[in-house]
């Protein structure tokens, strides 16, 4: 079985071009968690801990309400067809955060008003690419 990954390596995805935020912000906590409440856990949380494909998976499992011991398995399926990348999460479409992924494929926030976001702009040895607009 082909696995497919998201992962990127020494890349930062930028916001979208039509974000309307003007500033990173928290995902507002709801009932039901949102898939930007999750991603956000996860990754500020816990900077440079886990891979793209790691967030990704971690939510889908959550999501799912996947036991632990059925992770393996359950992984290898949800990677057997290609899945869309963070470029296309909401952190970065509405809330105003890019995502460095560092030389190992890990994953850390940067808020778009912040020094560490211009950085990663101004470092041309860091891959830089947009996250995906919200509309055509």
């Amino acid at each position: 079985m082909k696995t497919h990954t998201t992962n990127y390596f020494n890349t930062f995805i930028e916001v979208a071009e039509d974000t309307k935020a003007i500033c990173g912000t928290k995902p507002p906590a709801k009932e039901n968690k949102t898939v930007a409440e999750m991603q956000y856990a996860l990754i500020a949380e816990n900077p440079y801990a886990y891979t793209s494909d790691d967030v990704l998976f971690k939510v889908y499992a959550e999501r799912n309400n996947l036991s632990p011991d059925t992770y393996e398995e359950a992984r290898a399926q949800f990677f057997s067809k290609g899945q869309a990348c963070l470029r296309t999460s909401p952190l970065a479409k509405t809330y105003g955060f890019g995502i460095h992924s560092d030389a190992n494929g890990k994953v850390a926030l940067a808020a778009m008003e912040s020094k560490a976001y211009t950085g990663f702009l101004k470092d041309e040895s860091v891959k830089k690419v947009k996250a995906m607009k919200s509309r055509k």
